[in-house]
């Protein structure tokens, strides 16, 4: 005689859990290769434009007057490995969400976030020549230089 078994529901409740698991884990394996992921964890700037939507942001970037000095990185991801990397993490998972499912506005725009991680940059670059020319001041860079980055359209 065989001894059969019935599944408990905490059995069954751990398979369904897995097969949930697993298939997101193969999509989002799947979104990542088929989105060339891996060149998003480089500094090559052609990795932020495997989106259509950053076509012209690095197209405006190559003809900027800081293409020789600087890469998307350098503005737009604080200094630092945690830094760096958990803005890389944050962006990505918001970037892939909103070109994945078409929810983003056309043109493209900085959320705020970003922006204030943008002028940090820029203070860290210039604070210098800002702070002999404007002591004090608070100032917005991209208020007077909003094509500097990414050159003129």
């Amino acid at each position: 005689m065989h001894d059969r078994r019935k599944l408990g529901s905490g059995a069954l409740l751990s398979i369904a859990a897995a097969i949930v698991l697993g298939c997101l884990a193969g999509i989002g394996a799947f979104t990542f290769i088929y989105g060339k992921g891996t060149a998003y964890l480089s500094d090559n700037p052609r990795g932020c434009a495997n989106c259509h939507v950053m076509e012209s942001q690095f197209d405006s970037w190559q003809k900027s007057s800081h293409r020789h000095v600087a890469v998307c990185n350098d503005c737009h991801l604080p200094p630092g490995f945690f830094g760096h990397w958990l803005t890389k993490a944050d962006n990505g998972m918001f970037h892939s969400l909103a070109f994945t499912t078409g929810d983003f506005p056309d043109p493209i725009r900085i959320k705020p976030r970003n922006a204030r991680r943008t002028r940090t940059a820029c203070m860290h670059c210039h604070g210098e020549l800002v702070q002999s020319l404007a002591p004090g001041d608070d100032l917005d860079c991209l208020h007077c230089h909003d094509r500097v980055g990414h050159g003129p359209s």
